[in-house]
């Protein structure tokens, strides 16, 4: 199974503005903005889509990670970004579908211009991105060692440490391991600079 690492974004990196649609029925809201979101204690961005193997791995446990640190104070959003062209089960109809059956609690927005992930150099499914209060970027890595062929089992425990350090205002502990994951299924010709280094 091909798979790609997330860039690493430089911590303490600003988040970049967003409007994209919601495709989650469940949430408010028809388009939702970086403005929507700024200003809670801790901010997650995940980069994710319908058909990924390493999506579909921990998925219901990220569904219940997200649900249990939403009452807390975490607003979470995810972010499909894929060409829909050589991917048709990760558009609008099958996002909304997946959103109502897997119980998000979060918006799902379609980046069809692929223009989000750039500027967050995303690089692959699932690719997690955290941000304090400040909107400064304190975390960005895996969401624990479980991949769909070894034995870890998923829990979270890396993104969990992270989480409750942004949300107590204190430094992230611990290493940042990059995420691992299908990588994002640019369109032709839209493939960023920094793709080939993260394959």
């Amino acid at each position: 199974m091909a798979h790609t690492l997330s860039t690493m974004l430089e911590l303490g990196t600003p988040a970049v503005d967003f409007s994209l649609p919601n495709t989650n029925p469940q949430y408010g809201g028809d388009i939702v903005s970086l403005s929507d979101v700024a200003g809670a204690r801790a901010l997650l961005i995940v980069f994710m889509c319908n058909h990924c193997p390493y999506v579909v791995h921990i998925r219901d446990q990220l569904v219940r990670f997200i649900k249990e640190f939403q009452e807390q104070g975490l607003v979470a959003v995810a972010i499909s970004s894929n060409d829909v062209g050589s991917h048709a089960d990760d558009g609008p109809e099958k996002m909304s579908e997946a959103a109502r059956q897997y119980g998000f609690t979060f918006p799902y927005l379609y980046d069809e211009t692929q223009q989000v992930a750039k500027a967050y150099q995303a690089a692959c499914t699932p690719d997690f991105y955290l941000f304090d209060r400040n909107g400064d970027l304190a975390y960005r890595g895996q969401f624990d060692s479980a991949r769909p062929r070894n034995s870890e089992p998923v829990t979270g425990s890396d993104l969990r440490r992270a989480v409750t350090a942004v949300l107590a205002e204190a430094p992230v502990p611990g290493d940042q391991i990059p995420s691992m994951g299908c990588n994002i299924k640019w369109k032709s010709g839209n493939e960023p600079d920094y793709f080939a280094a993260a394959s």
